[in-house]
């Protein structure tokens, strides 16, 4: 069942101030459609999906400059000699916007289910069942399910299926729905019947058999469902109205399509999306872990891991020092005064921590890092002539997150944002805003991500400051993107209460969107701290403020970085660029040379032995290591190296300052060897 006015979520994300947008309680086998790169290749076109199914090598890195690409259009540009030789099979994937008939079949099918369900488990209470991105769920009160009464229920939706009963609508009074709830004593629905404010009622009916309250649409009859199109997916636990005093239910995920090859493509994407899951290939590679003993959500990076942090940290100072930017560091907790000023206790406690008593003083951990940069700011009195100033940090902060919603590096309870304040005059927006855009361009390219999604949120109903300000902040965003020229979005009365905002999503390899990057101007903060500047005439004014973050946070980014690449990073990025390996242990002693001089040109490298050389081999590449220097006795006798590179197969052997100045280069030019 699922009406219009009606939506359940497992757990609500909480967005304030300048908190990049929050990724919801993820189900990662219902996650529109992610992560390729060796296995298949997507190319989104107008809101449709074509999914190439390659065999063979690898996808040679397609090598272009960033594309803004509109909602729900993919475009890619390659270089000749670029392009794929296998032979491919493609298969377009319509989504719910492009295909009416496809999302009427999934919100059939979750009717279908529900129906199922209650044949088979009669004293199951149903609540809402709605289509989503790649499928349908149906949420039950009722025992806990198991993968076998999964199939079970699939067989039932089959024989429903093939008996092709008409699907009929009706438009009842609200005494009348009231009667039909209370005669088949379904509670969920009573509250259901509550929340619809519009009259009629209407429900829809599979032949005579059974109904639910529902807005639709559904297909004429579930013969038009084709059941080998049709797959029941997980079972997870979701609280009623997302709320967790609220019983838990059974959520049965399911996913349909118009055709079996579609299904097929979509087994398939799904396939390889579990390979490139960040939480496995994390402990593979030895990246990071959340440990039970510490509690979830709270991340521990291993060495490998911090020493991919500490390449993206360093490359994030160092560009944001040549944009102008001071960098600071402050506190992890504050008194609690500070957040009720800023209006996190008021507006944001439920994703706040408890208060810490400290000598008769209440502080908190900080759930966001804007504050601190005013306080920063307000540490001297500004004039006009100062303007634009820039602060950043790669500050942690904590917020509160229900265990349920917890998902790997994806939402976590302790967090690095990059964040950055803009301090401006109102004439300074549109070139800050564009400037922000160049930067988050510059940062995203360097990691390979190139196509974009951007959307500019306008003011919504409820909102603070003038409208002139607004009018002027709004035209400043719009004008900033077009002088970039990315295509873009307008969400009308989407943005902040505080402030217009322009929100970017990356697309990964297998052309998934990400909310990454956000720019938020704020009209609250500098009004709720009082911030000011002398302007030419010496009288007080409040600066614009700008908040902005373009990774988003670090464990997130880095997550996405794990799937997007499969774990297998560039060589500049990888943790181990080289792996030094000796035939035998004879030659360890010159392999302990080889790895000293690589390490004293900057190159991240190791000696591994013990093992027979093709055990060695394989557990490289097992570990992903992007070059393997192979040393026998001939390589000792002539002081060289054999070269066998992850991406390029065997290179043959050479000199090691040979070695040394071929990889550095390809390091420094951001390539592969």
């Amino acid at each position: 069942m699922f009406h219009s006015t009606q939506k359940m979520t497992l757990f609500s994300a909480s967005h304030f101030l300048s908190s990049p947008t929050s990724l919801p309680s993820v189900n990662p086998l219902l996650c529109s459609l992610q992560r390729f790169t060796s296995v298949c290749r997507l190319q989104a076109c107008h809101q449709s999906r074509t999914f190439d199914v390659l065999s063979g090598k690898k996808n040679e890195a397609f090598l272009s400059s960033a594309v803004a690409t509109e909602a729900g259009t993919v475009t890619q540009r390659e270089t000749p000699g670029n392009t794929l030789k296998e032979e491919t099979e493609k298969v377009v994937l319509p989504t719910n916007e492009s295909s009416e008939k496809l999302l009427r079949i999934r919100h059939t099918c979750a009717h279908v289910m529900a129906m199922a369900v209650q044949r088979l488990y009669p004293d199951a209470k149903v609540t809402i069942g709605p289509w989503i991105e790649n499928g349908f769920y149906y949420d039950f009160d009722m025992e806990p399910l198991t993968d076998k009464d999964l199939r079970r229920i699939k067989k039932e939706m089959d024989r429903i299926i093939v008996r092709n009963l008409p699907l009929v609508r009706e438009e009842v009074s609200r005494d009348e729905a009231l009667r039909r709830i209370l005669a088949v004593s379904e509670p969920y629905k009573l509250e259901i019947l509550e929340s619809i404010k519009e009259d009629p009622i209407t429900i829809y009916h599979i032949g005579d058999e059974w109904w639910d309250l529902c807005a639709g649409p559904h297909v004429e009859s579930t013969g038009c469902v084709n059941k080998r199109a049709v797959e029941l997916e997980t079972v997870a636990g979701a609280y009623w109205r997302g709320d967790e005093k609220r019983p838990m239910l059974q959520r049965i995920y399911g996913t349909a399509w118009e055709n079996e090859e579609q299904l097929k493509a979509y087994i398939h994407f799904k396939e390889e999306a579990k390979r490139r899951d960040h939480r496995r290939l994390g402990q593979d590679l030895d990246l990071f872990s959340i440990q039970d003993d510490a509690g979830g959500g709270l991340v521990f990076w291993h060495p490998k891991g911090a020493i991919v942090r500490h390449i993206i940290e360093d490359s994030w100072k160092k560009l944001h020092i040549e944009h102008g930017y001071d960098l600071l560091y402050t506190p992890h907790v504050a008194k609690a005064d500070l957040w009720k000023i800023s209006g996190h206790l008021d507006f944001y406690r439920d994703n706040m921590y408890d208060q810490i008593k400290i000598e008769d003083e209440q502080y908190q951990l900080r759930p966001m890092n804007c504050p601190y940069h005013i306080l920063v700011y307000k540490r001297k009195l500004n004039s006009y002539r100062d303007f634009p100033i820039r602060v950043a940090e790669l500050g942690t902060v904590y917020r509160y997150e229900l265990s349920g919603s917890l998902h790997g590096l994806f939402r976590v309870r302790g967090f690095t944002q990059d964040d950055a304040h803009i301090f401006c005059l109102e004439d300074q927006i549109k070139d800050e805003i564009r400037s922000v855009l160049d930067l988050t361009e510059e940062i995203l390219l360097q990691f390979g991500f190139k196509k974009y999604e951007v959307n500019l949120s306008t003011r919504p109903e409820k909102a603070v400051g003038d409208d002139e300000i607004w009018n002027k902040a709004t035209s400043a965003l719009r004008d900033a993107l077009d002088d970039k020229g990315w295509s873009y979005q307008i969400d009308e009365g989407g943005g902040a209460f505080y402030g217009p905002k322009i929100d970017l999503k990356i697309e990964d390899a297998l052309a998934r969107k990400w909310q990454c990057s956000t720019i938020q101007v704020d009209f609250n903060l500098p009004q709720r701290f009082d911030i000011t500047y002398v302007d030419s005439n010496t009288e007080r004014k409040r600066p614009i403020m700008i908040h902005r973050a373009v990774l988003g946070s670090l464990e997130r980014f880095f997550g996405v970085l794990i799937e997007h690449y499969a774990g297998d990073f560039p060589l500049w990025l990888s943790p181990i660029q080289v792996r030094v390996l000796p035939v035998t242990d004879t030659q360890l002693e010159y392999c302990n040379e080889v790895t000293s001089k690589l390490k004293s040109n900057g190159l991240r490298a190791e000696v591994c032995h013990g093992e027979r050389l093709p055990k060695l081999i394989r557990n490289a590449e097992k570990q992903k290591i992007p070059l393997m220097a192979v040393v026998g006795p001939k390589e000792v006798e002539t002081q060289t190296v054999t070269i066998r590179s992850r991406f390029s197969g065997e290179l043959g052997t050479m000199s090691v300052d040979d070695f040394v100045r071929r990889t550095k280069s390809a390091v420094e030019d951001r390539g592969w060897l």
